[in-house]
């Protein structure tokens, strides 16, 4: 009994220790920017092993240098109400969730309705800010458990609560995957448009918002309808759209 309580209490600390580490990591980042980010290590090491090598863009802009319209798209695009919500929008997971149980329940009734055909699998839609975008992308690993969403929210706290609403802005448009290789506003700008991110236009910006959910997907398909329908709808939406 007393291995167990040792093993148990050592799990514990380890447990603690890696908490410490993380609020650490984040406090920094309130002055210093995160060099690279755990998903940009993964894609990195991912295209290492590939037979093309490694391919990277990125170059950091401060705020004040990313154009107010890209910064609009991917808050009307992304999260609508990052600057009033403390990390979760909860309204926007429960109806995540509504989303996901119709679809699944559509799969099961294709399912039975044509027992022999090929399952297509139903496609599950996600309700996370960009604070947890941000969160999952800086320290986290891709996988998909309970454990490590707990991780994510707990993460999500601590970035609310030791950056600024401006900072964790700031931190996300330099970070996020806009492409195979593309990283951060200003690389994505250069990529697509050969301008830098404080000259988009509000249909560019829009455009580049509307890629992040597939920044893969959407670079390879650059005339999808659905990219430039959902571009005009969150051009539409960029002058409610609130900055930090």
């Amino acid at each position: 009994m007393k291995a167990v309580l040792r093993w148990a209490g050592l799990v514990l600390l380890a447990g603690l220790a890696l908490q410490l580490f993380f609020i650490g990591r984040i406090a920094a980042m309130a002055v210093v920017a995160p060099e690279s980010t755990a998903f940009q290590r993964s894609e990195a090491w991912a295209q290492l092993a590939g037979r093309q090598g490694l391919h990277w863009r990125q170059q950091w802009l401060p705020y004040a240098d990313i154009g107010d319209s890209l910064k609009r798209a991917v808050i009307a695009s992304e999260d609508d109400g990052f600057v009033n919500h403390d990390g979760v929008d909860w309204e926007a997971v429960e109806k995540a969730w509504d989303r996901n149980a119709r679809a699944q329940e559509r799969a099961a009734q294709r399912l039975e309705a044509a027992p022999s055909r090929p399952a297509r699998p139903a496609r599950i839609v996600g309700g996370s800010t960009i604070t947890q975008q941000l969160a999952k992308n800086l320290l986290l690993s891709g996988e998909r458990t309970l454990v490590r969403k707990g991780q994510e929210f707990v993460l999500t706290l601590a970035l609310e609560h030791l950056l600024t609403k401006q900072r964790i802005l700031e931190i996300y448009l330099n970070s996020v995957e806009w492409g195979d290789g593309v990283f951060g506003a200003e690389a994505a700008a250069q990529h697509y448009f050969k301008k830098s991110a404080s000259r988009l236009t509000p249909s560019e910006a829009a455009r580049l918002a509307v890629m992040l959910p597939q920044p893969k997907r959407f670079e390879k398909t650059p005339q999808s309808a659905y990219l430039a329908g959902r571009t005009r709808v969150i051009v539409g939406r960029m002058a409610s759209a609130e900055l930090p």
